[in-house]
């Protein structure tokens, strides 16, 4: 290779470093288009201080956001789906899970633990949308309904935060049957007359919002996320006509009664804490639990 060569190589070298450097330290809008440093947005609680776009954070970010420091406990973490199915279709289901495992760190789409928000003890479940769209399968249903059991023991409130593309297809009816598996779970902490807080953030889709995610005794959603069923296309393609507009949006959802709040990502610590000290007496009693 000639010298001349040599600086060619050594010019793109630098532009594609020039590149990534770029896209690791600013971040567009997807609100507002605006452009900013990436320290600036983090800084808001990953929120466009310009718009007040909630850009979609990460299961961890999501505890740290939310729980007190050196509160969390995990339980469960080392439950796995298994290949009941056999299923493959661009590549196999055990290929997928072994994928997303590597890229998460986690075998499910699922963290589920017990943590205090503002000092108030709870049982919490967090989506992460990274593993498999957040996608609902066996395992994610277990651990569900192993925290609505661990909330009735402790007598503690139940919060699950949903962003979700629904069940999951590698397994069929297994994931579908999770729908009414947590619902009567669900339906056993209403008798014990402890709250069940349900948080749905972008996006909260499918089997997810068919189910659990709608049964909470207090709804919230984050502003601007997208809730539903179907996908909008599928909807206008069924019925034929136009949509209205911001169709499937918190905004839209409070609108109509389906949802009790809209709450914006730096208050919802605050909120949460209030809505647990209201619904449950007992908190002052229940202190965290070594695991």
């Amino acid at each position: 290779m000639g010298f001349a060569d040599f600086l060619k190589n050594l010019k793109k070298d630098e532009k594609k470093s020039t590149q990534k450097d770029a896209s690791m330290h600013w971040v567009k809008c997807p609100g507002c288009s605006a452009l900013m440093y990436h320290k600036e947005v983090f800084s808001q609680s990953q929120v466009c201080p310009k718009c007040n776009y909630h850009f979609r954070i990460s299961a961890k970010d999501r505890i740290t956001l939310l729980c007190d420091e050196g509160s969390f406990i995990e339980y469960d973490k080392n439950l796995k789906p298994i290949d009941p199915l056999k299923f493959v279709d661009k590549e196999s289901y055990q290929q997928r899970i072994k994928k997303y495992k590597e890229k998460t760190g986690r075998p499910s789409s699922i963290i589920s633990g017990e943590a205090t928000i503002n000092h108030k003890p709870l049982q919490i479940v967090v989506f992460d949308f990274e593993f498999m769209g957040g996608s609902l399968g066996s395992v994610e249903g277990e651990k569900i309904v192993r925290a609505i059991n661990r909330a009735i023991a402790k007598k503690q409130a139940l919060l699950i935060v949903s962003t979700s593309g629904g069940a999951r297809m590698q397994e069929s009816t297994y994931s579908l049957m999770q729908m009414a598996k947590t619902s009567a779970a669900l339906n056993k902490l209403s008798k014990a007359k402890l709250p069940f807080i349900s948080l749905l953030t972008d996006p909260t889709f499918g089997g997810v919002s068919a189910s659990f995610a709608f049964l909470g005794d207090i709804i919230i959603a984050e502003p601007g996320a997208m809730i539903g069923f179907a996908g909008a296309r599928v909807i206008k393609q069924t019925i034929g006509a136009d949509l209205p507009a911001n169709f499937q949006t918190a905004e839209f959802l409070l609108e109509h009664g389906l949802i009790d709040m809209v709450v914006a990502r730096k208050e919802l610590k605050k909120t949460l804490s209030d809505i647990i000290g209201m619904l449950n007496p007992n908190y002052e009693m229940q202190p965290i639990l070594d695991h």
